[in-house]
């Protein structure tokens, strides 16, 4: 690692797309958002480039964790909501 140069948090960044897919969403968006910065500053040459990698696949998964976690709300919400309409009709 050069002098003046931020290390990498390529290891970070992959833990939280994992957990951003199996647990929690709030991890994927870390993951995205991180992933994204940080890949800037390896650009940049702002950041140690040794995590490229790793960081890339933590923002993928993190974007593959918000769509899952987009769709599963999509099919809470419409299932639920059919749930209570036949609640209310009797149906």
């Amino acid at each position: 690692m050069t002098e003046g140069v931020k290390p990498h948090r390529g290891t970070m960044i992959l833990v939280f797309g994992i957990l951003g897919i199996i647990c929690c969403i709030i991890f994927a968006i870390l993951a995205w958002v991180m992933g994204s910065s940080d890949l800037k500053a390896m650009a940049a040459g702002q950041m140690d480039p040794a995590g490229e990698g790793t960081t890339k696949a933590g923002k993928i998964l993190g974007i593959i964790g918000c769509i899952l976690g987009i769709l599963s709300l999509l099919w809470i919400v419409f299932f639920g909501g059919l749930a209570a309409l036949s609640a209310l009709t009797g149906r």
